[in-house]
């Protein structure tokens, strides 16, 4: 749910604006305010996500009130006055509603503004780390991320197949997998992990990395076609 306060020194205006936010079901009103001295005052009292922001107000205009502000919510500017467009999209406003404001070009802001919320509201990729030590009998060998090709679970341990060689160590496949980016490895079979990026070619069920050829599963074919090919095949 999206918090948001309508500033504007027009009752009607108001009102109106109001009676859209009702309309939409992912915003609450979460309070009117007549100029931004008031809103000043509401800001400290509680969250807001969102303002529909009148340009020209008595004591202080919309454009001041963003220009004294550090951090503001997300901000849709309101006005009858396009020539203030330019301005407020250098103040990285969301949007600019030119008055009168139908419902339409209305829900159009509402949905950006809902965009954007659930862009901040979304974790963070994981990022794998730019290398790893792993024990290698009684010896600690350090293998950076970009070097690795591919590596193969057996039961109770691994052999990470890199650029360098090839290390065995007493870990989980599925472990491994937890902790490298998804976005750059790809569970191609339920013993084998690929680096996209390494993949020479995919013919029927094997992926070709250099000389070695690495099964695909039949339940998995789909996905791995479309995780490693991506965009980036040239089509006929």
């Amino acid at each position: 749910m999206i918090n948001c306060v309508i500033i504007d020194d027009e009752p009607l205006a108001r009102e109106g604006l109001s009676s859209y936010v009702r309309e939409v079901d992912f915003l609450r009103l979460s309070g009117t305010c007549s100029n931004p001295v008031e809103l000043l005052t509401l800001l400290e009292q509680q969250s807001v996500d969102l303002l529909f922001l009148d340009i020209q107000m008595p004591k202080m205009s919309g454009i001041d009130f963003l220009k004294i502000t550090q951090n503001p919510p997300l901000v849709v500017m309101t006005t009858a006055y396009p020539s203030f467009a330019l301005e407020g999209f250098q103040l990285n406003v969301l949007d600019y509603l030119l008055k009168p404001i139908t419902f339409d070009r209305f829900v159009r802001a509402a949905w950006k503004a809902k965009e954007q919320c659930d862009l901040r509201l979304r974790p963070a990729a994981p990022v794998a780390p730019a290398y790893v030590f792993i024990k290698c009998g009684s010896k600690y060998e350090k293998i950076y991320v970009d070097d690795i090709l591919f590596i193969e679970g057996l039961q109770n341990y691994v052999t990470i197949f890199t650029t360098r060689g090839k290390y065995v160590t007493l870990l989980n496949l599925r472990d491994i997998e937890t902790e490298l980016a998804a976005s750059s490895f790809v569970r191609v079979h339920k013993s084998f992990l690929v680096a996209r990026s390494k993949v020479d070619a995919i013919e029927g069920n094997e992926i070709f990395i250099g000389s070695h050829r690495i099964p695909i599963s039949r339940q998995q074919r789909e996905e791995v076609l479309s995780r490693v090919l991506a965009d980036n095949v040239w089509k006929k």
